[in-house]
């Protein structure tokens, strides 16, 4: 479906399967997916699993519990002001202007209202009701809708930069907290908010001649382009995968509280682009794409005008593990299993990561490459091995070591990813993770812990998902 219309699609999901999936049991697929649609802990029982992996599941539980959330609650609540701090040196320090963006503060209220389920304690659930309130009271826009994208500590309005402009990619995040919020909670103010920010979206930011949604919008919910170098002139990219894949993931969340017709729609038309056309068929996604999905491309320009426009033209294996969990829970939610083409796409997405973006020596995906006009060799471009891609390369290698549990090198880099965080990521002293893995920047240990747009969130998620993966018994699992 290439650079064509994304809206009207039939592709059927999970109800088409039957009882087997590409040679895998459907049984096994549903059950190894189960813990991806956030079942709580305690319906995942310890198994007969390879002992190496129920041990591993014990250190990232207590990794999780005190390395990790912590370190950062209740610190990070911010009692004068209200919802959460983002700034912290490497020793847990406030320091910065602790602005409130509003994909931090949603991933704290995601996350809190996570751990509350996944240990069944009230105090995160009292961490999260905390920062609800400052979304509800202080970041929602009750003029025009919707959530703008930055606000100061007190949560009032920013005259520059982020803060003149709302995000889809940050409205999603909205959904996402609100439903995880309401799951935790019950509360049903929450629920409205979510509903009310999908509606927001929908109106403002999907695109109804091509589908999808374009991310930057003014305060009135216009559309605002993108300026991309292209050796002068720019051009305006209105789509991307970024807040693609995250606005398909904070409707998943929402539809399992509110199994909408119209949202259905919209988790089914996201997933279809994304699998079908933001995905290559190496398996990478397109980082930026024009309105009718025609991919943003400077493969062939000038080395100057490549290296200027690298944001907007490049491989993320960061992002292209994650995505691949991210359409299986999609397809997951719209039915009992994902359907034979997303999970054939999401295989091919790790894979390539596997193939063309990871450390085999010591572990840990690379932060990005690029592929060279008219060739197939892929050049890594930055060796970083960055906090959040770390995490959620072991969500998706664990995932296909239980999808597919007969290529045993999922379940060997899935081991080898976990001790490359222990060792080199997860800071045994202060707690919390390093932005880097100190293999390649030893600095990195004196790093700023928290930062906008470095909270926990991905570690907290990678972390209690793999767990559960753990301890629970699918059909087919490792031995």
């Amino acid at each position: 479906m290439r650079n064509s219309k994304a809206t009207g699609s039939t592709e059927k999901c999970s109800s088409c399967l039957g009882n087997s999936e590409g040679g895998i049991p459907l049984k096994r697929v549903c059950a190894a997916l189960a813990v991806l649609i956030c079942l709580p802990l305690h319906a995942a029982a310890p198994c007969g699993a390879d002992g190496t992996d129920l041990r591993i599941a014990g250190e990232m539980e207590a990794s999780l519990r005190h390395e990790l959330l912590d370190a950062w609650y209740p610190l990070s609540l911010d009692t004068a002001c209200g919802g959460f701090l983002s700034d912290f040196s490497f020793d847990w320090k406030t320091d910065g202007p602790q602005n409130k963006m509003i994909v931090t503060q949603c991933r704290h209220v995601w996350t809190t209202s996570k751990a509350a389920l996944f240990f069944n304690e009230n105090r995160y659930l009292d961490f999260a009701r905390h920062g609800f309130l400052f979304l509800k009271n202080r970041m929602w826009d009750g003029e025009y809708g919707g959530f703008a994208m930055l606000k100061d500590r007190k949560g009032e309005a920013v005259p520059f930069g982020d803060g003149r402009i709302k995000t889809a990619y940050g409205n999603a995040f909205a959904v996402f907290a609100l439903a995880a919020y309401h799951g935790a909670s019950g509360d049903t103010a929450a629920l409205r908010l979510a509903r009310d920010t999908f509606l927001w979206l929908d109106r403002h930011s999907r695109d109804p001649e091509y589908g999808g949604y374009v991310d930057r919008l003014g305060r009135d919910g216009s559309w605002l382009g993108t300026p991309i170098p292209d050796g002068g002139s720019g051009q305006a990219a209105w789509k991307d995968q970024n807040s693609s894949i995250h606005l398909l993931e904070a409707f998943t969340e929402l539809y399992r509280f509110w199994p909408d017709s119209l949202l259905r729609r919209r988790i089914l038309e996201l997933l279809t682009v994304i699998r079908d056309t933001i995905v290559t068929d190496r398996g990478a996604l397109t980082q930026f794409m024009a309105r009718d999905w025609t991919p943003i491309s400077f493969s062939g320009s000038p080395e100057s005008v490549r290296r200027a426009a690298e944001f907007f033209d490049h491989v993320s294996f960061g992002h292209d593990v994650e995505t691949a969990c991210l359409m299986l829970e999609a397809s997951c939610a719209l039915g009992s299993a994902p359907d034979s083409r997303t999970l054939r796409v999401a295989r091919r997405m790790v894979d390539h990561a596997l193939v063309r973006g990871w450390d085999g020596t010591r572990g840990g995906f690379y932060e990005s490459g690029t592929y060279p006009h008219g060739s197939d060799s892929l050049v890594v471009a930055s060796r970083a091995k960055v906090w959040w891609a770390q995490a959620e390369g072991l969500k998706a290698l664990l995932t296909m070591a239980r999808l597919f549990p007969e290529d045993t090198r999922y379940i060997r880099c899935f081991r080898k990813q976990w001790r490359y965080i222990r060792d080199y990521l997860i800071d045994s002293e202060h707690g919390g993770w390093y932005a880097e893995g100190l293999d390649l920047n030893p600095h990195g240990r004196l790093g700023p812990k928290g930062f906008d747009w470095k909270v926990n969130y991905h570690e907290s998620r990678a972390l209690m998902q793999c767990i559960r993966m753990l301890r629970s018994a699918p059909e087919g699992a490792v031995e």
